[in-house]
């Protein structure tokens, strides 16, 4: 395994399952100090401990990504602690409802899991990326749904969909400052929440919704968080220095077609 954030400062926003658990294993086994911050206190601090059983270094801390105190909170104490952050993951996402019908509260959840919660991840992070001399940045987890259309929540691709402009206004904004933001899409993953994603439907048989739909991406299957894992540490390493603003589908050929 390379090394490519040793003496960094990384923190994965929603870091305590799944993809986010993932990427922060994948950040800390190539040296950096991770803040694995996830609104579960226990869930982040079994992930922090784990990197740390491997060797690593890791910090967990309870953060409601959708409570702009909240993170203030987080960056306040990464500011604190260590002065600078290199690497920024907004991780922090829900399935929407099924169809159209979305009641005021749902529609205020879904906005602000999915859309808030990114949205100040990243600015609020942006002074203690400055501070990265050029060696700052940012990623987010989107999802394919954000780039075809899900005819099943339209709710989560316009959230999702939100993320793609704002990754390329993010990195015009960083540039000057060195800081490059880019985003993943991916499409089926096998997380916890894949299950959400195929069981909105009372009664739904969600594996075999999941066979079928797994059975329509080119590479025949669903990919592991690892995969995902893998392609946030390139876009947030010195590998990718000159990438910025870009869109990275996930999903086995699924957006090709």
């Amino acid at each position: 395994m390379t090394r490519r954030f040793e003496d960094r400062i990384a923190a994965v926003v929603g870091g305590g399952s799944g993809m986010g658990r993932a990427i922060s294993h994948r950040l800390g086994s190539e040296g950096a100090h991770v803040y694995v911050a996830d609104l579960g206190q226990q869930a982040a601090e079994e992930v922090a401990k784990e990197i740390a059983d491997e060797g690593g270094q890791a910090t967990a801390v309870q953060v409601d990504a959708t409570d702009t105190d909240s993170l203030k909170a987080l960056f306040a104490r990464i500011e604190s602690e260590h002065g600078v952050l290199h690497a920024l993951h907004a991780q922090v996402g829900m399935p929407g409802p099924s169809g159209t019908e979305v009641d005021a509260d749902e529609w205020e959840k879904n906005i602000d899991v999915n859309v808030k919660s990114a949205y100040y991840t990243c600015t609020l992070g942006l002074d203690l990326l400055r501070n990265a001399g050029g060696h700052g940045s940012i990623t987010m987890t989107s999802s394919t749904s954000a780039l075809v259309g899900s005819p099943f929540s339209p709710i989560y691709s316009l959230t999702k969909g939100a993320l793609v402009p704002f990754c390329r206004s993010l990195a015009l904004l960083g540039a000057p400052d060195g800081i490059r933001a880019n985003v993943v899409c991916p499409g089926t993953v096998h997380t916890p929440m894949l299950s959400q994603f195929f069981g909105r439907e009372p009664g739904a048989d969600v594996s075999e919704l999941t066979k079928n739909f797994v059975g329509g991406i080119p590479l025949g299957r669903g990919a592991q968080p690892e995969e995902i894992a893998s392609v946030v540490a390139f876009l947030a390493s010195d590998d990718a220095s000159y990438v910025t603003g870009v869109t990275v589908p996930v999903d086995g050929g699924l957006t090709a077609k």
